[in-house]
């Protein structure tokens, strides 16, 4: 059993790669007079949404960007989204679109999503980018997966023949960093609520990454001495302490037993603080990427 987990500090790396993206939307505003424009679209008044978009505005506009939020009502139906969504794709000064999820439900994301141009796709949602990564050609991808590989590669350095376990199958983070996963050449295990003893699956990984929404569900003797675990999760749940619980008070847990895990893991990320930061930091690479795209620049 290890003793001296390193923990994978999301926070600081997120803010050295939004560094070097302001370094170059500079440099592309002074060399090409570029400057890449994010949109964000935000549907009705989800609480946790509210604060990811007002994250997403801030950190694009530190950055030198152009950004842009539209909030609309709950009350917005298909087609004034849908409308939303193709001004957008039309308008030359943005270059990355990001459709809040998820979305009331009356509202059918799919449908949304495949009117999105998949040229300003920045978070890999549209089908021809999900399929431009799952067939191993370069392709805009979703910001988390993209983040869990970048903490991986920092900690581990070559993947190449290590075995990976991803613990869900979302189209959101499960499939996509799978993908990622493959084609950094690891060997890769997609459990899921159906797989038959996920323990023994993922005791036999040497990377394992946590994205299922269920709190603590990966206790330390569902991991391998030494293993790199990448903790998507983010569940918001009472705190034990009956006083505070009685408060109705809440603490973030991700989908792994921290305090347990680290008893074992060569490397963890926590939560909150580890895969978090990377995501909005990804939002602005991807953007940065569309717009050289777009543009037609290096």
């Amino acid at each position: 059993m290890t003793t001296d987990c390193i923990i994978i500090d999301g926070k600081a790396r997120a803010e050295a790669l939004r560094e070097r993206v302001t370094a170059e939307v500079t440099r592309l505003k002074a060399e090409h007079g570029l400057q890449p424009g994010l949109a964000v679209v935000l549907v009705g008044d989800d609480a946790a949404s509210q604060v990811y978009v007002t994250s997403k505005g801030e950190q694009s506009r530190a950055a030198g960007m152009h950004s842009v939020t539209h909030r609309l009502p709950a009350t917005t139906t298909q087609a004034e989204l849908i409308a939303v969504v193709d001004s957008l794709n039309r308008d030359p000064a943005i270059h990355g679109i990001l459709v809040q999820l998820p979305l009331p439900p009356h509202l059918d994301s799919a449908d949304v999503l495949a009117h999105l141009d998949p040229d300003k796709d920045v978070d890999g949602l549209t089908v021809l980018s999900a399929g431009r990564l799952a067939s191993g050609l370069d392709a805009l991808t979703a910001c988390t997966p993209v983040g869990c590989l970048m903490l991986l590669r920092e900690a581990l350095g070559d993947l190449s023949g290590l075995h990976a376990v991803v613990l869900g199958r979302s189209v959101l983070v499960g499939r996509p960093v799978a993908n990622l996963l493959l084609a950094d050449n690891c060997t890769v295990t997609i459990a899921h609520s159906r797989s038959r003893d996920l323990p023994a699956i993922c005791r036999g990984a040497d990377i394992l990454v946590a994205a299922v929404g269920r709190p603590e569900i990966v206790k330390g003797d569902w991991i391998k001495p030494g293993a790199a675990v990448i903790d998507v999760g983010i569940n918001r749940v009472p705190f034990r302490d009956p006083v505070l619980a009685a408060q109705g008070k809440t603490k973030l847990v991700g989908d792994v037993a921290f305090k347990e895990a680290r008893k074992v893991a060569g490397w963890l990320t926590p939560v909150p603080g580890g895969v978090g930061p990377m995501t909005v930091a990804c939002l602005l690479q991807n953007t940065l990427t569309a717009a050289r795209r777009i543009a037609g620049v290096t």
